[in-house]
């Protein structure tokens, strides 16, 4: 569990706050109402390679923007400096997770291509505010996340597993959870799976594969979104020479309102 952390509501000081390595903690509840980003960065044919998965998958990898061979920066989401504005990074090299580090601008290449994937974390406000519960926030501990047996679509060398993220809440909540998210389809949309975890390949609720156990009360059910966690798992599978992500749940926290999710950005690709 992380340490109890200050809300920094507003997106561009907490991005200052990371870009000075002060912020290392996870982002949900941070930046007030601003959408949050997965964040992958390939090279080369990797690059392309990859828009082709999430154009095939658009659940679990909904677009927000792609980069410029080289620019670090995403203009579309805001004053962001992709090698420094993140919390914490995964570097993958040949599809081995070989560091997490908290800036990546000696890893930069001018042939570096950025994708910035929306994230459930833009959705978890509209929840707060009409009343359901949102535990992890609560207890201050990262979302948990879990590796399934849904497959995705596969596309050139990038395929694998469905990544869920998971809230647990009442049953009448979880109704209410799927009417509210169903308008984010750039926030992963609707939950894929309610109930019972073994259906979808998750042996043991209490221990997620990415992010912190889950927090369940009682009178809870588990309630599974896809996770942008998802192409984490894929370049494990497709080995590119060198990756770059956002760590789970370290997002990359843009200017955007979150209540842009519900529609098609301007300037993103289309999917």
């Amino acid at each position: 569990m992380n340490a109890p952390k200050s809300v920094i509501a507003s997106p561009a000081a907490l991005r200052a706050e990371i870009r000075a390595g002060r912020f290392t903690a996870p982002t949900a509840g941070q930046g007030g109402e601003a959408l949050q980003a997965n964040l992958v960065m390939l090279r080369g044919t990797d690059a392309a390679e990859f828009l082709r998965y999430c154009q095939a998958n658009p659940r679990p990898c909904p677009l927000l923007a792609v980069g410029e061979p080289g620019d670090p920066s995403l203009p579309s989401l805001g004053d962001i400096d992709l090698r420094h504005d993140v919390p914490r990074y995964r570097v993958w090299r040949d599809g081995e997770l070989v560091d997490e580090p908290s800036d990546i601008a000696d890893l930069w290449t001018e042939d570096m291509v950025s994708f910035a994937l929306g994230c459930s974390f833009s959705f978890e406000d509209a929840l707060i505010r009409a009343g359901l519960p949102v535990r992890h926030i609560t207890a201050d501990r990262n979302v948990p996340m879990y590796r399934t047996s849904l497959p995705t679509r596969p596309a050139g060398q990038f395929s694998g597993p469905l990544v869920v993220s998971m809230r647990a809440m009442p049953a009448a909540d979880a109704i209410e959870a799927i009417s509210i998210c169903q308008r984010f389809p750039l926030a992963h949309g609707a939950p894929v799976h309610l109930g019972d975890p073994s259906q979808i390949g998750i042996a043991d609720i209490d221990a997620p594969d990415y992010g912190d156990p889950p927090v369940i009360e009682p009178g809870d059910i588990p309630v599974f979104w896809a996770c942008g966690v998802t192409p984490q798992a894929a370049i494990v599978t497709a080995k590119p020479g060198l990756a770059i992500t956002h760590a789970p749940g370290h997002m990359l926290v843009t200017d955007i309102p979150a209540s842009h999710a519900e529609r098609r950005l301007t300037g993103v690709y289309p999917v």
